[in-house]
């Protein structure tokens, strides 16, 4: 752990969990409880169902503690977002998966960079909690990415980043107000595998505010399950195929030059050194499986850019995100 001190943060914290199947039920209890057992403790957590009445009244025989709402907005992981933030009343709006747990000192670590006033947002380490035990032999590190967890080429200490990994991310709550709230037109619904919702509402606000900071910083960590089904090379293929549409998505929507600045320097500087690290890993170390490292990054890269190719010629302009309405018996 870092020995790094903060100043303390007077800005109180809403924790913000989206759930939209029973087929998670026991990692929804372990998130919640995770947040409950923070060493700095929320103003509120806040579970927001996506569009699963059963799972609704579910959660809310089971939370008396948590202000569980029903997705106001459009079906999908933005939507439900959105209900979110309106539904909450923190300073501070942190957001956590559903299949995804807190370590102790998350919120601490979060909070603490708000000491800062141009820091608008703060972000985190998301861990892979492997089924197995361990990751499959062809995935490298740097494409942990499709399983929605921090990946080679992050910052290794608290630094100035472009955007943020969804499963661990929060923002000053006025933010969603002069930058606007997550597009409903991109990012995952159910198990599609989309996104980037987060990365598109990450680069509007700071071309709206230049002078604002967003911190990624390793330290403050959650641990994200990942399913047996997402291991899978079929699951590995789909989710780089999708990232190139919403990339290309992102960059339709963004009026900034950064739309693709954290890809280029992914692309041309860690990627060729994971490749060279598989190579030499197999032909050194007489690691077979370097070689599939190697493989697996050549080939996520190129059905990459044929999605973002894809969705660059046939895409269409997405609207400009709307305010959702207010949940039955919550004020905004």
């Amino acid at each position: 752990m870092s020995q790094e001190t903060f100043t303390a943060s007077p800005e109180s914290v809403s924790v913000i969990i989206c759930a939209y199947t029973q087929g998670r039920w026991d990692q929804i209890l372990e998130a919640v409880d995770s947040v409950r057992n923070q060493t700095r403790g929320p103003k509120e957590i806040v579970l927001v169902v996506d569009h699963n009445d059963e799972l609704l009244a579910r959660s809310r025989a089971q939370f008396p503690d948590v202000l569980v709402a029903a997705n106001a907005g459009r079906r999908g992981l933005s939507g439900a977002r959105n209900t979110g933030v309106q539904a909450s009343c923190g300073d501070i709006v942190a957001f956590l998966d559903d299949d995804a747990v807190a370590h102790r000192s998350w919120l601490e670590r979060l909070v603490g960079h708000y000491a800062a006033p141009e820091v608008c947002g703060v972000g985190g380490a998301v861990e892979p909690l492997w089924t197995t035990g361990e990751g499959p032999s062809y995935l490298p590190p740097e494409f942990y990415w499709v399983v929605g967890c921090s990946y080679k080429g992050l910052p290794t200490q608290a630094a100035d980043v472009r955007n943020f990994i969804g499963a661990n991310m929060s923002f000053r709550r006025d933010v969603f107000e002069w930058a606007g709230w997550f597009e409903s037109e991109i990012g995952r619904i159910g198990t599609r595998p989309l996104g980037c919702e987060e990365t598109e509402l990450c680069i509007r606000a700071v071309t709206r505010r230049p002078t604002s900071r967003l911190i990624y910083d390793p330290e403050a960590r959650v641990g994200h399950h990942v399913a047996p089904e997402r291991v899978r090379w079929r699951y590995f293929r789909s989710r780089c195929y999708a990232e190139g549409l919403s990339k290309a998505a992102v960059v339709r929507l963004s009026t900034s030059k950064s739309g693709l600045a954290s890809e280029r320097t992914y692309t041309f500087q860690t990627l060729p050194l994971g490749v060279l690290g598989g190579l030499r890993d197999t032909l050194v170390r007489r690691d077979p499986t370097g070689l599939k490292r190697s493989g697996a990054i050549v080939a996520g890269l190129g059905i990459t850019v044929a999605g973002y190719v894809v969705g660059t010629t046939t895409g269409r302009r997405l609207r400009t995100p709307e305010r959702p309405a207010a949940p039955i018996g919550l004020t905004s």
